[in-house]
């Protein structure tokens, strides 16, 4: 049996319906609250601004996985931003990951023509998003306990 086609959705948050804003925040807390034992508010108030879009996926009635993207200047001066990376944990291992990042990817360059893209990634998915084409630009620092780098993808 095959997997049904995953339509991935970008919205403001304003178009957000509730259930679905729901389980934006609730998968993101389950996983990078719960499971990575990171103990800190995820609720930044970077969700609300009118700029920042969010990423995310249905499979049936079972949520897929979610990103967020942040306009130029929200996290970093000059670049625009993808953050709060998830998959739901069945749902890992089948590329779902990699169709997420392209649309989001996509979604930056139609936003933001011609910026940059940053982002703080987990260190141990540093090749994955080199194959994304993100480049490493920063040593390990620590993030909420965890090993993070800075990865930037040039729009040229």
């Amino acid at each position: 049996m095959s997997n049904p086609v995953i339509t991935w959705q970008i919205k403001p948050f304003e178009s957000l319906t509730v259930h679905e804003l729901y389980d934006i925040l609730k998968f993101r807390s389950d996983v990078f609250v719960v499971e990575q034992d990171c103990v800190y508010s995820d609720m930044d108030d970077l969700d609300t601004r009118p700029d920042t879009l969010h990423v995310f996926a249905y499979e049936g009635d079972e949520f897929v996985g979610t990103c967020r993207l942040l306009a130029p200047t929200v996290a970093y001066d000059d670049y625009c931003a993808i953050g709060r990376v998830l998959i739901n944990e069945t749902k890992r291992n089948r590329q779902l990951a990699e169709q997420m990042m392209k649309a989001a990817i996509h979604q930056t360059t139609l936003s933001w023509p011609g910026v940059d893209c940053k982002i703080s990634a987990q260190q141990h998915l540093e090749a994955f998003y080199q194959r994304l084409g993100f480049k490493t630009v920063s040593d390990m620092y620590l993030e909420d306990g965890i090993p993070h780098i800075s990865m930037l993808r040039k729009t040229k």
